[in-house]
Parts: structure tokens; sequence; C-alpha cells
């Protein structure tokens, strides 16, 4: 089974990185990748700590859910990131950053 995305969907904007690196796309977050990343965890925390009905519960399903919740956040910035770097997002800011600093991919 083919999973290389690039086989199935070409870009539609500029690509910066056709495969980049973990710490590239983790040094791409932007400011809303952030946001995104804290709001499903606190939602997760949230949702967590309301579905320990038992009091003795609720703690124990809270971090649960923070947990679940920040593994998701963080996942989900980091195919926004990776996404713009391989040309499959708007990348208008990445393109002009990377132009402006001169780098190779």
């Amino acid at each position: 089974m083919n999973t290389d995305i690039t086989a199935s969907a070409k870009p539609e904007y500029p690509v910066i990185d056709r495969n980049p690196p973990f710490t590239k796309v983790v040094g791409n977050f932007n400011f809303l990748d952030y946001c995104r990343f804290s709001t499903i965890t606190g939602v997760s925390v949230t949702v967590g700590y309301l579905s320990g009905i038992k009091p003795g519960i609720r703690g124990p399903s809270m971090v649960t859910g923070g947990l679940i919740g920040l593994m998701g956040g963080f996942m989900y910035a980091y195919q926004n990131s990776a996404g713009r770097l391989m040309g499959f997002f708007p990348n208008e800011g990445e393109v002009a950053q990377y132009q402006k600093h001169g780098f190779k991919n």
C-alpha cells in the first residue's frame, strides 16, 4: 500500500520542503498552531474532568483527557505545519520567511 501523499495529490502552493524532518516541522509552528494546540488540550482537560461522574474519578479522568488532548493538539498542529512546508496548505508567510533568509530545501 502506498502511503505517500505526494503520489495521490499535487501541492497547490509553493513547496518549501517536500519531506521535512521532525525538528523543522516543529520549528515551523506559528501562533495559530500553538493556539489550536493549547485550546484542544484545555478543552480535553475540561471534558475529562466533567466526564468523571464519581468524585473519586474526576482527577484521573481529567489527567487522561488532558493527555489525549495534548497528543491530539500536537498532532493537529504538526499536520498543519507540515502541510504548509510541503505546499498542501496556504503558506505565504513561510515562503516569504524562507526567501528572506535564503534557505534552500
